[in-house]
């Protein structure tokens, strides 16, 4: 069976009927060109005549390659390809045909495609009746008969009759190599000419990297508000376990902060997960997409998990002083600053000191924190949450700082007033 798959096997067959397709899409094309031929000509034997009818396929591919250069000849060749050729997906291109390089090339595609269809689909409607005949030859003498009549004088000797069923199986295995090989060669030829061009490519990487800017984007959001809430609920609850016989007061307001902050951080989920169902595309309004700005920071101070000494220069919460896409950034950044300082804060009892100022040009943000012996609380997978700061920081055109400071750890972020205005200095590579 394995000798005679590359000729009748499953992959044979789909290419063979592959091109019996490609000489139906000929048909009205060689109908046409037979039209022209035959009023050139007079009419005159123009179906008995085998040169008239080689004229007429020839002219009948110039038409064919016309129509390849319609926009939408690409897709459909390409689907039929990956479907009966046999050919790997990633190496044919999606989509119609744009460029005029794709266009030429599917329309050599499709020309290639109709002209080996219209031999194979005549070889295959006209050869197996003749091969059959000739394989019954020694079996039937009135088809003998009629062969002599026909002067075919060679059937009167026993030899010639002894190799006719040769002589037709070998025709039919001929026909099968040819189909065979035609489709080989359309499989061949199809990355080539079907394949993705130069421009194809390039709109396949910025597809794919808008995606994984959506999928950075809303990794960042739920490290952030999952992220702070964890820390903060598993700090509240150990230490609520701590001090459960002997003060209920502080375990009954640890409780209330731990249903606050899950509370809060079920709708910031909500809205994460709303905006990835949308393939990443915000609201209209864009505010209940990205998640709680500045105006909401009461709520997040409130419920942190440790004592906050917060200042303001100006009011950072009305939209009028910040545009609201980098209130929400700022929001993020200072809900990051605090989880950072609930982590490795050690727990003591020194407040974390937060200072927002709106400044001329900018917004500045300042998260000033002790560091503690060993972290109050180990997160596995952290260690993502100042490269994330630092994203924020730079998507919007601000720069970040952080790292060790008069003993303990303080974070400054510099963010434009205005979401896309950039500010003077440069985003500093963090750890």
């Amino acid at each position: 069976m394995r000798a005679v798959a590359p000729l009748f096997g499953r992959r044979a067959r789909l290419r063979w009927l592959h091109l019996i397709i490609g000489g139906a899409l000929l048909t009205p094309y060689f109908l046409v060109s037979t039209v022209l031929v035959g009023m050139a000509s007079g009419g005159e034997q123009l179906f008995s005549s085998l040169p008239a009818q080689l004229v007429a396929f020839a002219l009948a591919l110039p038409m064919a390659a016309v129509t390849g250069f319609f926009a939408l000849v690409r897709p459909l060749s390409v689907a039929a390809a990956r479907a009966l050729c046999g050919v790997p997906p990633a190496l044919l291109a999606d989509g119609p045909a744009r460029t005029r390089q794709a266009r030429v090339r599917a329309a050599c595609w499709y020309t290639l495609h109709l002209a080996l269809g219209g031999i194979v689909s005549g070889i295959t409607l006209a050869l197996p009746p003749f091969a059959v005949t000739v394989a019954a030859l020694p079996f039937f003498a009135g088809l003998r008969e009629t062969w002599l009549y026909g002067g075919h004088d060679a059937l009167r000797e026993p030899w010639a009759l002894a190799f006719a069923p040769l002589a037709g199986l070998a025709m039919l295995v001929a026909m099968a190599l040819v189909a065979a090989a035609a489709g080989e060669l359309l499989a061949r030829r199809a990355p080539a000419l079907l394949g993705p061009t130069p421009e194809d490519r390039l709109a396949a990487a910025e597809r794919r990297a808008a995606d994984l800017a959506v999928r950075n984007r809303l990794a960042r959001e739920l490290h952030d508000s999952v992220g702070h809430a964890l820390s903060a609920v598993t700090l509240q609850a150990g230490a609520a376990r701590r001090v459960l016989d002997r003060d209920p007061e502080f375990v009954r307001e640890a409780l209330t902060a731990i249903e606050e902050t899950t509370r809060r951080t079920v709708g910031e989920l909500d809205s994460v997960l709303g905006l990835l169902r949308r393939d990443g595309e915000p609201d209209e309004g864009g505010e209940a997409a990205y998640g709680p700005g500045l105006d909401a920071l009461d709520g997040l101070l409130a419920h942190c998990g440790v004592p906050v000494a917060y200042e303001r220069e100006g009011d950072p919460g009305d939209p009028d002083n910040v545009d609201p896409a980098v209130s929400r950034e700022a929001y993020r950044i200072v809900q990051e600053g605090l989880s950072n300082a609930l982590r490795h804060g050690g727990g003591g009892p020194s407040p974390v000191r937060l200072l927002i100022a709106v400044r001329e040009r900018e917004l500045e943000i300042v998260v000033e924190n002790p560091v503690g012996e060993r972290p109050a609380v180990v997160r596995p997978g952290g260690g993502r949450g100042l490269r994330g700061i630092a994203e924020r920081a730079v998507l919007l055109g601000g720069r970040t700082e952080a790292g060790p400071y008069d003993g303990g750890w303080r974070l400054t972020a510099r963010l434009p007033l205005t979401a896309g205005r950039t500010t003077d200095g440069h985003a500093e590579e963090q750890r």
